[in-house]
């Protein structure tokens, strides 16, 4: 199996997994997250499937925004109602996930010796640090409730 490959099969490993997850948060605001992440690993799997078949393809952006959209109505949610612990186990996986991916990818970067692979490549990276960048603000957003309590009235604290 040649790294794109692998890389096809991680994505769809990483579909698999969000679908999932969308599966198990059907009653809350983390189902559409998890759908829209699933329909990115695809486009990725499709994308280099396409590379790996010498066929066209166009590179265009996922819906980060609309992920991020997600996050604005987090306000109307208290902490109670998104903190489980297996929820928390979900994210610092999917954290996993994410950054395996960006390693996978920026290791077929520095491989690549075309222009096109090196383009593909690169936008992936991106939309993978997209996807941890909002792992790691869930992960942030679900352990603040325990440094605030743990010790509110000792030291600063950011705002959130």
């Amino acid at each position: 199996m040649n790294n794109l490959e692998f890389a096809i099969k991680m994505e769809l490993d990483g579909q698999k997994y969000y679908l999932e997850q969308a599966n198990k948060n059907k009653s809350n605001w983390l189902n559409r997250v998890f759908l829209l992440l699933a329909e990115a690993e695809m486009e990725h799997a499709s994308l280099l499937r396409k590379r790996l078949n010498d066929e066209d393809y166009t590179l265009s952006n996922t819906k980060i925004s609309e992920i991020k959209s997600v996050f604005h109505g987090l306000k109307d949610y208290k902490a109670s109602e998104i903190r489980e612990t297996t929820q928390l186990d979900v994210y610092r996986l999917a954290v996993d996930i994410e950054e395996k991916s960006i390693k996978l990818y920026e290791d077929m970067l520095k491989e690549a010796t075309n222009d096109n692979d090196k383009e593909l490549f690169r936008f992936i990276i991106e939309e993978e640090n997209q996807h941890l960048i909002m792992f790691d603000e869930l992960v942030k957003m679900v352990n603040r409730p325990e440094e605030w309590v743990e010790s509110a009235e000792f030291g600063l604290r950011e705002d959130y």
